[in-house]
């Protein structure tokens, strides 16, 4: 699958992107410091590139769900630079695999955004391939859409603003980053505002 949307291109991931991604936890590293860095960092210090490439191949070999859950960002000149996911949270927003949902409980969709060739950042090219993922989950039915970040995550707080994301929650000193502690935040996605801005 693939989606066009200004500079951007979302794809399926293919054999030849596990060597990026083995690059971009081992060299290129910087993506590390603001997406969940509490996770990411420790992450970091113990990936092992042979035991990723073996599990990527078994995911690349499972058939692909037909609504993706994410995708592979490509500018359009054919230069990979980041990934899209999603996940389910509950109610409370926390995150909540959908094998582990309860009977009858209420799960929302979250979208996440890495743009790991740092050269590539801050030029918009996460912003327009956001706006490419969410508008993909509304035509797939998808009814709200949230994301989640942290208080000193200043880019992608502007980024979710851009989109037409509202604060809706806010956990005071949820996180500790670099011995400080920071704010965790959740958004939802108010639809009128993203496609004023999505049709521009």
């Amino acid at each position: 699958m693939k989606i066009e949307y200004k500079n951007i291109v979302l794809r399926d991931m293919t054999e030849k992107d596990i060597d990026d991604d083995i690059r971009w936890n081992t060299v290129e590293t910087d993506w590390g410091n603001w997406d969940a860095p509490w996770e990411s960092l420790p992450d970091l210090q113990t990936f092992d590139p042979e035991a990723y490439r073996k599990k990527e191949l078994g995911k690349l070999a499972e058939p692909k769900d037909e609504i993706r859950w994410g995708f592979e960002i490509d500018t359009a000149e054919g230069k990979h630079i980041g990934a899209l996911s999603s996940y389910m949270m509950n109610e409370n927003f926390e995150w909540t695999p959908l094998k582990n949902a309860k009977p009858g409980e209420k799960l929302f969709r979250a979208v996440g955004i890495d743009i790991c060739e740092s050269c590539f950042c801050g030029k918009g090219l996460g912003t327009n391939a956001l706006a490419a993922f969410i508008n993909y989950l509304l035509e797939n039915g998808v009814a709200e859409i949230f994301t989640q970040t942290w208080s000193g995550n200043i880019r992608m707080i502007k980024c979710a603003e851009k989109l037409g994301f509202e604060e809706c929650r806010r956990k005071k000193d949820l996180r500790l980053v670099n011995g400080k502690h920071y704010d965790g935040l959740t958004f939802r996605l108010d639809k009128e505002k993203f496609y004023n801005i999505y049709n521009k």
